[in-house]
């Protein structure tokens, strides 16, 4: 935005035609002077919109859950296939949990299928002798100290305990555990592991049976949160992939990347992958520096003369703007503060690639810093806003119950608030990333765009002071505050609308800004279209995209936009001459 004032002056205008009349929260008219607005929460849409926030297609799992689920897959295998529950563990384990799988399997070809899991038809038993040679230790040891796998191998009960506990200590590869000896395939099951190993062996077992019951079956996955120990079941094909676990994280479920609707999870590893990226740093020297003709080192000038001397152990003395030898110079040729040769120069065009390349990398540099800077500051403002719910939660909510003489369950609308604005925050920080690679050349989409997020941003912002500044003052009374009703009237209303105009905004993003055509004029009749469809109302002449417009003069500076090409990488802006990106080298393709 052009300035935090100017912010809040849209923001008190809005209030204003926002409340203009009927009742509050709702708007008062519908005709063409009013101020751009959010959706009416009584427009033809609204049930569909209700409809579409309570579909859920995925299930929360506590670890309870997942014990629970998996034993019940264990033993619907076990019956329909008269086997034991080991074996019909080790039958889910090779084909990753999935019941229907195993059935199929099994009744095409038991033959087969028992080959490969490693369970023979016909359970071996040890040799009828009073003593039995191990394989292992080849110590003879009384029958009733022997064990062995289906196969009928005989090893005694240490060299067991050692080779199981060695198998568990390597990792999860211990599921697959077959016989010790070496031409032998057969598996060895849970029922031996409980019976051999010992109790902290059989505590590290179960819990990596519990995480294959997750990690191998694709329906499944675990939150991503830091200690989080919640799975998640997702139901594929249906909705969004946006997953809001019991422990407050909110993921993707496609990319387990932090939800990020409306961007696409491509965008989204683009754009982390270029916060992380070298390529600015690569951007900011060439922007910001010049190399020493000597040694070639990248030299920064943020001051003084032209006059440069480079570091040790190179010590070059030369001119910053010809980048000739000091000793050239001279009040003949402009002293300290110019230089003569470089304007001659310029004139005839010797730096004109240089410079232009220079001038290139600076635009393209402020630009993604435009961006970054704003993508930031809204996820800044999102983490506050979660702490500002918690400290409502844990000691304001009841402080607000006893001064305002109404029960907590009757404030339940300034939690919903709040997370509104947890929620719409995070929104907002992703259509920086989404404006980031908007083409250049879709003119009529990016002014749109930028109508479209500077009225969100108007709007959330309006929802946030009503939540934060106004709720104060009722948190600081001493006694029962007589409009209080209004307020909750007046937060609940900007709740609605807010998360109407968002979820519209968002649908919209994500169909690519479909409305607007590809031409200006175009572009023009689109943006009352798709306005209604948004649920809002344009006021003529009144357009707040200045809040996330960028500065005039970014990478295509000078060239037309046919005329360049962006790099994938670092998004330096080339001409559409060069095979490669003259910032990072990267082929064009």
């Amino acid at each position: 935005m052009d300035s935090e004032d100017d912010m809040h002056d849209a923001n008190d205008s809005a209030d204003d035609d926002f409340y203009s009349g009927g009742e509050a929260g709702l708007p008062g008219s519908d005709d063409g002077d009013a101020d751009y607005d959010f959706a009416d929460h009584d427009s033809d849409d609204s049930g569909e919109l209700l409809s579409h926030r309570q579909q859920q297609n995925y299930s929360i799992l506590s670890e309870v859950d997942i014990k629970q689920r998996q034993e019940d897959d264990i033993n619907r295998v076990s019956t329909v296939l008269s086997i034991s529950k080991s074996e019909a563990c080790v039958l889910l384990r090779n084909y990753n949990w999935s019941v229907s799988k195993v059935h199929d399997e099994w009744f095409a070809d038991e033959e087969r299928v028992r080959k490969i899991v490693g369970l023979p038809e016909k359970h071996m038993e040890l040799p009828n002798d009073r003593e039995v040679t191990c394989g292992i230790c080849f110590e003879s040891c009384p029958r009733g100290m022997m064990s062995a796998a289906a196969c009928g191998h005989p090893f005694c009960s240490t060299c067991w305990r050692g080779y199981i506990s060695t198998a568990i200590n390597d990792g999860p590869g211990c599921l697959m555990l077959r016989c010790p000896d070496p031409s032998c395939a057969a598996a060895v099951g849970q029922d031996m592991i409980n019976a051999l190993a010992d109790d902290d062996d059989k505590e590290k077992y179960g819990r990596y049976l519990r995480r294959s019951y997750i990690e191998d079956n694709r329906k499944t996955k675990w939150c991503p949160a830091p200690g989080c120990e919640y799975a998640v079941e997702f139901v594929m094909g249906s909705g969004s992939y946006d997953v809001n676990c019991n422990c407050s994280y909110g993921f993707c479920w496609n990319c387990t990347e932090e939800a990020h609707r409306p961007v696409d999870c491509a965008t989204v590893s683009k754009w982390i992958l270029k916060n992380s990226a070298e390529s600015e740093n690569m951007n900011w020297i060439l922007a910001n520096s010049k190399p020493c003709p000597k040694c070639k080192r990248p030299i920064e000038k943020n001051q003084g003369c032209m006059h440069i001397t480079c570091t040790p152990p190179c010590k070059f003395e030369f001119c910053w703007l010809c980048l000739g030898p000091w000793s050239e110079h001279g009040e003949r040729t402009g002293g300290f503060y110019a230089c003569n040769r470089y304007e001659s120069a310029r004139q005839e065009g010797a730096y004109d690639e240089s410079e232009r390349r220079r001038e290139m990398a600076k635009n393209s540099l402020e630009r993604y810093t435009h961006y970054y800077e704003r993508w930031a500051a809204n996820q800044l403002s999102r983490q506050k806003a979660l702490g500002d719910l918690q400290s409502l939660q844990n000691d304001k909510l009841e402080k607000l119950s006893d001064i305002q003489s109404q029960p907590e369950s009757q404030l339940k609308f300034i939690i919903e608030a709040w997370l509104q604005i947890v929620e719409c925050r995070r929104v907002l920080k992703w259509t920086y990333a989404y404006g980031f690679y908007l083409p250049e050349h879709e003119h009529a989409k990016r002014q749109f765009f930028e109508y479209l997020q500077g009225e969100a941003e108007s709007g959330l912002e309006r929802l946030h002071q009503c939540a934060e500044k106004e709720l104060q003052v009722y948190l600081e009374a001493e006694s029962p505050s007589k409009d209080f009703n209004d307020f909750r009237t007046k937060l609940a209303g900007l709740t609605s609308v807010t998360r109407n105009y968002f979820e519209n905004l968002v649908r919209a993003l994500e169909t690519g800004l479909n409305d607007v055509g590809p031409s200006t004029s175009h572009g023009t009749c689109s943006k009352s279209a798709t306005s209604k469809s948004l649920g809002g109302k344009s006021k003529s002449g009144k357009n707040r995209a200045s809040s996330t417009s960028f500065k005039s003069g970014g990478s295509n500076r000078g060239l037309d936009d046919s005329n360049i090409w962006t790099c994938d990488q670092c998004t330096y802006a080339n001409p559409k001459s060069a095979r490669a990106c003259q910032a990072c080298d990267r082929q064009h393709r």
